[in-house]
């Protein structure tokens, strides 16, 4: 059902107030007349304050109506048309009130404080029959109609259902799915929060880790510094891809978010929607958003210890000829072990080992072992 017959009457409205509003402007103070108004002998029209203030400026001798001063009234050009304006003794006052816009003003202003809803349920009549109110809603056709339409019209053959309870039931799914997309909010919310945490403890971690393993390297001076830089572009590496990975999750997980809010906003907003016609022209398309919004699915997430980084760790008790061979460990240390050695006995019997192998196996037998990781991710 097209309703544009029934709202052209209320822009036509609409426009013929604006366009009243711009002839009820005085040209002196560029607002609405303020009564009383005058009429000057040009027909352009005044208010009475605004025509004293243009008469006082153009004769400033003249003190008032029974002034014995100035025997004339005196006179002032129209600020419309520059028409002199010879007035009598009594000034302005002399001047005819133009009761006619007077009038008009009070009815404008009446008319200005009429609801906008009030004048569009007056206006919203059927397309086919102008006389008729829509008043019944076509179950086959989807759309508001007229009684007389169901009778003689283009759904005389269609199953109807009055206007009200269409629009009850729709309305009470759309509140049912703006229900649904709010709890959902509420979910997206906390997982975006508990992703936060992660990213920030996984930047702890990685902090935490590069202090750890700088104070290592700072032992060992210039031979190390090198490979120490190698070792923090690892370090740096993996936790900028997490922390872009998850990232990235809290940027899908955002812009679902604001897209759902906007969607409930907009579903809020058809909720206030007092004409009934009017809000089911809308709230099919709206409620197949509502309905494809809530059935998103938004599971993908960080695996449990993802923000773990406890595998940058080193142990650097080993000779000086393998420092460049230092790669991250691959079995945990013993707490002694990590810890260094006590009385130098396990130092001496690694030298011994060494002294027994050659070139490459040496070098393959010293490299340094990696700790397990707890996530799936960031292999070394």
């Amino acid at each position: 059902m097209n309703f544009a017959v029934g709202l052209k009457p209320l822009l036509a409205e609409a426009r013929s107030m604006e366009s009243l509003e711009k002839q009820l402007i005085c040209p002196i103070c560029l607002e609405m007349f303020t009564k009383p108004v005058v009429i000057l002998p040009c027909q352009h029209n005044l208010c009475r304050k605004c025509a004293n203030d243009v008469f006082q400026a153009s004769n400033p001798l003249w003190q008032s109506r029974g002034s014995s001063a100035v025997p004339s009234g005196g006179r002032f050009r129209c600020p419309s048309c520059r028409h002199e304006v010879v007035l009598d003794r009594h000034g302005v006052y002399g001047l005819q009130r133009n009761l006619l816009v007077e009038n008009i003003i009070d009815i404008y202003k009446q008319e200005s404080a009429r609801p906008l809803h009030a004048k569009a349920e007056q206006h919203l009549m059927c397309e086919e029959h102008e006389d008729e109110r829509i008043n019944i809603y076509c179950l086959r056709c989807e759309a508001p109609t007229c009684s007389l339409c169901k009778v003689f019209g283009a759904h005389k053959d269609c199953e109807v259902a009055p206007l009200p309870a269409v629009y009850q039931r729709q309305k009470s799914e759309l509140s049912d799915g703006i229900a649904m997309l709010v709890a959902g909010n509420d979910r997206i919310q906390a997982i975006i929060t508990q992703m936060e945490e992660i990213c920030h403890t996984i930047e702890e971690n990685g902090r935490r880790q590069k202090q750890h393993l700088g104070l290592r390297f700072d032992s060992l001076y210039s031979i190390l510094e090198e490979r120490k830089k190698e070792l923090l572009q690892s370090i740096a590496r993996e936790q900028e891809a997490k922390v872009q990975r998850v990232r990235g999750l809290i940027r899908q997980y955002g812009d679902h978010l604001e897209a759902s809010s906007k969607l409930v906003e907009s579903a809020i907003q058809a909720m206030e929607e007092p004409q009934m016609a009017l809000y089911l022209q809308h709230s099919k398309e709206l409620l197949k958003k509502v309905t494809d919004m809530s059935k998103v699915s938004m599971s993908s997430r960080p695996e449990p210890g993802y923000e773990n980084m406890d595998h940058f760790s080193i142990n650097v008790d080993y000779v000086a000829e393998m420092l460049r061979t230092i790669e991250f460990q691959t079995e945990p240390l013993g707490e002694d072990e990590a810890d260094g050695p006590g009385d130098g006995s396990d130092t001496v019997a690694e030298e011994d080992r060494l002294d027994s192998l050659e070139g490459p196996e040496a070098a393959e037998d010293v490299g340094l072992r990696q700790k397990p990781v707890s996530s799936p991710h960031g292999q070394h």
